[in-house]
């Protein structure tokens, strides 16, 4: 089989990267709020790729336990942790600190003063 998921696509679609994703961001974004670790993300992320995997399973037909899909799942939602994670922090460095740190990009901060 040559594709990354076993399920139909627009399945796939919906519940990994639309509602699993957006649980993840949120995910992020609530670890980040409790300056927590980026570490933690990981067991965060894990359960709800567990969730996922049920999700597929009960409503779609897909298999439960598969290590492959599982990965593929976990990837992808820890990516949109990730985000939601970076993007969270750097605002709360650039709100909290302005004095000493300044945004550079959406997902980045420096301290003032340095170029570039």
């Amino acid at each position: 089989m040559g594709v990354i998921w076993e399920i139909n696509l627009v399945d796939f679609i919906l519940v990994t990267i639309v509602l699993g994703g957006g649980a993840a961001y949120m995910t992020g974004r609530a670890v980040a709020l409790t300056w927590r670790r980026l570490a933690q993300l990981l067991a965060y992320t894990i359960a709800l790729t567990c969730a996922v995997r049920f999700i597929h399973y009960a409503l779609f037909g897909g298999t439960l336990v598969s290590l492959r899909f599982f990965a593929v799942d976990f990837v992808i939602l820890l990516a949109w942790a990730a985000l939601g994670y970076r993007v969270t922090k750097t605002g709360q460095m650039v709100g909290q600190y302005s004095w000493l740190y300044e945004r550079t990009t959406p997902l980045s901060w420096h301290e003032r003063g340095q170029s570039g």
